[in-house]
């Protein structure tokens, strides 16, 4: 289900975001109309993506997501009705990649935990998750990849 965790430093980068707090029950109606807005927000602006969309989970979720829908971008943009632009900080994290539909995510985050605790690290409230490939590449979800990554507190 997952590769082989591995920790890993990130890397600064301006990003576009909307920030959104839903039900989880609404959480497949709001996901790609929420991307599409800040796609077209970026877009707009001429400015080019730089690299694969993903969410930041500002707390693991439960009863409801609290997120943003993040675009890395080439260069800064200007706020644009409700997306904003921001800065991805650098950040050491525990980072895997699950193969599988996105059903399957909680399994997936389920095992990074796990190998977190086993290794001794402690980590953050937040999480993200990074969509390397998807739907875009057909609907075998056994292509589909997407990027864990759990932020390390710093002791």
């Amino acid at each position: 289900m997952i590769e082989t965790p591995r920790i890993v430093e990130t890397d600064t980068q301006p990003v576009a975001f909307l920030h959104l707090t839903v039900p989880t029950s609404e959480i497949q109606k709001v996901m790609i109309p929420g991307l599409n807005e800040v796609k077209a927000a970026v877009a707009a602006q001429g400015v080019t993506e730089a690299g694969p969309w993903f969410t930041h989970h500002l707390r693991a979720p439960k009863d409801t997501f609290d997120f943003e829908i993040c675009v890395p971008v080439a260069a800064p943009i200007k706020a644009s009705g409700r997306v904003q632009s921001g800065e991805w900080p650098t950040m050491k994290v525990a980072r895997t990649v699950y193969h599988g539909d996105y059903s399957g995510l909680g399994g997936g985050w389920g095992e990074l935990e796990a190998w977190i605790a086993k290794s001794g690290y402690k980590t953050g409230v937040d999480l993200w998750e990074r969509y390397l490939t998807g739907t875009e590449v057909g609907p075998d979800p056994s292509k589909w990849q997407t990027e864990l990554n759990r932020p390390l507190a710093v002791v």
